[in-house]
């Protein structure tokens, strides 16, 4: 008999994941092969789904014990601690190895910081809005707060949770709606703030204006208690960005040997460690992450193309599944019906809705996230002339 924590339950969402992604490959073709960080490509759409089975097992227990807490086996609590500790690994090693190689020519701050705004803003408002529309349906379409209440906690929310993730018009529990995962992208929103700081390390010393975006972000991680233990993993993406630069660890990398040794890394990090937060359990996971950003292909899984696919949807797959687990469990089997499930009946049911996820994931993908990303030249270009032309009205002015 299947347990709610069975490792079995994982790796058959993961086949059924694949196969879906191999049917849009069939239907709509395969994701361009092109990108210098193929491995890294791969790896995130792994990371968003093992964060979905991490939290389809965390609602097993929810909705017997109204208790959100993780998963009680290392495995089932770790997969989704790992992954995000890989998730903050990779935003490290990108944007230091990007200023790292700008650091000659000057690294173009306005397109580094439109593109990140565009990459990760206009998904998160269609999320938010999801959220909004929820909270009224459960809250009857009634005003539970005054107006001015409520919309300074919905204006908190839309701050990427930097200014916390209140309970919105007497909804219990707002963020459950989403499985919590925005706090995630307030340590994202940090570190990016804080890359000219990085940039000055480095020896890329940009203008004052950006110094103090700089500045800014150490003030935005303090203002939200950002713990190191979160705090962590970035470094080790830088880390392994330094390490990448190397030729001989490149080559290391692509050995098969170690695409095993880091298999074997991972898996003990999340599986013999209560949290992946720890020393020895993160120290394994960076130098996974490590070889992994110098090629190691884990056998062949991160470059194939059902990877690059679902690395494609990786951002969608992780903002919007909270949303599918509580729409199911809420609006489509019910709370009461969801109780009595057994285990196998619960992943059962996990394994029906993981097509839907890919497919909402996928629409959400080619409708809202590639259409924005494509306007990062021109809105770029437009923010520069802007800039120009404020620069050179207050010289005149001078």
């Amino acid at each position: 008999m299947i347990s709610p924590t069975s490792p079995f339950a994982v790796f058959a969402a993961v086949l059924v994941a694949l196969a879906t992604a191999r049917i849009l490959i069939w239907r709509f073709g395969a994701p361009s092969a092109a990108g210098r960080f193929a491995t890294i490509d791969g790896l995130r759409g792994y990371l968003a789904f093992l964060v979905f089975l991490h939290h389809s097992c965390i609602w097993y227990f929810y909705i017997r014990t109204s208790q959100f807490d993780s998963p009680p086996t290392n495995f089932m609590a770790n997969i989704g601690r790992a992954s995000v500790s890989l998730f903050f690994m990779i935003t490290g090693f990108l944007f230091s190895t990007k200023i790292i190689n700008d650091k000659e020519k000057g690294v173009d701050w306005i397109k580094l910081y439109v593109s990140r705004v565009l990459r990760l803003t206009p998904l998160y408002l269609f999320a938010m809005l999801l959220l909004f529309v929820t909270v009224a349906f459960m809250s009857g379409f009634t005003l539970a707060q005054s107006p001015l209440t409520l919309a300074i906690n919905a204006l908190r929310w839309i701050g990427f949770s930097s200014f916390g993730e209140p309970d919105l018009n007497g909804v219990e529990g707002t963020k459950l709606i989403l499985s919590g995962v925005s706090w995630t992208l307030a340590y994202e929103w940090g570190f990016y703030l804080c890359l000219p700081l990085l940039a000055v390390v480095i020896g890329a010393i940009p203008s004052l204006a950006v110094l103090i975006i700089g500045f800014a972000g150490v003030l935005d991680l303090v203002h939200f208690h950002a713990e190191s233990r979160f705090l962590a993993p970035f470094l080790g993406g830088i880390t392994a960005a330094l390490l990448c630069r190397h030729a001989w660890f490149r080559n290391v990398s692509q050995k098969k040997i170690v695409s095993l040794v880091a298999i074997a890394a991972i898996t003990g990090a999340i599986t013999l460690f209560p949290t992946t937060y720890a020393r020895i359990p993160l120290a394994l996971l960076s130098l996974s992450f490590a070889v992994i950003a110098g090629g190691a292909t884990l056998l062949g899984a991160l470059t194939s193309q059902l990877s690059r696919m679902l690395g494609e949807l990786a951002y969608s797959i992780y903002l919007l599944h909270g949303f599918i687990l509580f729409t199911l469990f809420n609006l489509v089997v019910g709370k009461q019906s969801a109780r009595i499930f057994t285990p196998l009946e619960h992943w059962f049911t996990i394994l029906l809705i993981t097509p839907v996820l890919i497919l909402v994931s996928y629409t959400t993908f080619r409708l809202i996230e590639k259409p924005a990303m494509q306007y990062t030249e021109s809105v770029s270009k437009w923010v520069r002339q802007v800039v120009l032309t404020k620069r050179g009205a207050l010289e005149e002015s001078l």
